[in-house]
């Protein structure tokens, strides 16, 4: 089996984020476990039936979270903490990641995969 080509880009990582941003990486991969992963953007992403289902980045100040636009849209309530725009949530790093949320998002994205929407 391959190396997964997001543990590479994680390898990059600043070490004061990496543990962060490799405890999303394993949380998103127990969630999708027969997602295809690559880097897409130049970023980590996830495919399902060869459509993103989220992608993530680390950045200077924060982690990008890109679940699309629909599950953004879709969860704003939930959202309301987190600073986010069309396409993208910021997750402030030091702070717990918030697993449930994520996993809305992802539940969100894959059932609009799975039904063409």
């Amino acid at each position: 089996m391959n190396p997964s080509p997001i543990l590479a880009y994680l390898a990059t990582v600043s070490p004061e984020h990496r543990d962060q941003l490799t405890d999303l990486y394993t949380y998103l991969h127990s969630l999708l476990p027969g997602a295809t992963e690559k880097i897409s953007y130049s970023m980590p992403a996830f495919f399902v039936d060869g459509k993103p289902v989220i992608y993530f980045a680390a950045t200077k100040h924060h982690i990008g979270l890109y679940p699309t636009a629909a599950p953004i849209a879709h969860f704003t309530a939930e959202l309301a903490a987190y600073k986010t725009s069309k396409g993208a949530v910021q997750l402030p790093y030091g702070v717990p990641l918030p697993t449930n949320l994520i996993m809305q998002l992802v539940t969100f994205r894959i059932a609009e995969i799975r039904t063409g929407h």
